[in-house]
């Protein structure tokens, strides 16, 4: 839509992720599925994972050949924290260009190369190279696809027997134990956010 009532600019948008290219390939092939929104858009003719400028770059040789691309255009490609995939060699090419934004759409943990982007090093380390950052970095919220607290609870809520006890194992900070402390609340489950590398003997008796 963006593109159609000219919002935004007519930029070669290219996807450099096969796992993406394959999954995209898998929605259009399934469009049974589709919500009413979604089959309108159908209907009219409107493809919605394809559009005039988006090129699907699948070999590594294609990858390659964007970095010598010098006009804008868009690099969508994974692994989404930067820790290894095609993303690292778009980094290395960009990372230093004053002109250039790495736009960071998801969450990015402790200790990995996107957190350190995030945080404003000034240098950072690529395949053994340092690279000062001189791109513009940006973080733009709400295209996780992790459920948020809201989606959690209704989960659980699903249950039609309470667990003997519930286990919280993904988070960071004092999040975990916030969490932990709204589902006893809640519904008063035993609930425990082990300790990093605790082994825990799960029994399957009643």
């Amino acid at each position: 839509a963006l593109l159609r009532e000219d919002r935004v600019p007519h930029l070669m948008t290219f996807v450099d992720s096969p796992m993406a290219i394959r999954v995209t390939e898998v929605f259009h092939r399934n469009q049974d599925c589709f919500d009413e929104e979604m089959l309108s858009l159908v209907r009219s003719g409107r493809l919605p994972f394809y559009f005039s400028t988006l090129r699907l770059t699948r070999s590594s040789a294609e990858s390659k050949a964007i970095n010598h691309i010098r006009a804008s255009c868009i690099i969508i490609a994974g692994s989404g924290m930067c820790t290894g995939g095609r993303i690292k060699h778009h980094l290395i090419s960009n990372i230093s260009r004053p002109e250039s934004t790495i736009l960071f759409v998801g969450y990015q943990a402790h200790g990995t190369l996107g957190r350190t982007i995030l945080e404003g090093k000034k240098a950072v380390r690529i395949h053994g190279q340092t690279y000062p950052v001189k791109a513009n970095v940006v973080q733009l919220s709400g295209f996780s696809a992790h459920a948020d607290q809201d989606e959690l609870l209704r989960w659980l809520s699903g249950f039609r027997s309470p667990p003997r006890e519930v286990f919280i194992v993904h988070g960071e900070g004092k999040v975990p134990n916030l969490f932990a402390k709204v589902v006893e609340k809640e519904y008063g489950w035993k609930t425990t956010v082990p300790e990093y590398l605790t082994r825990i003997a799960l029994s399957t008796a009643a």
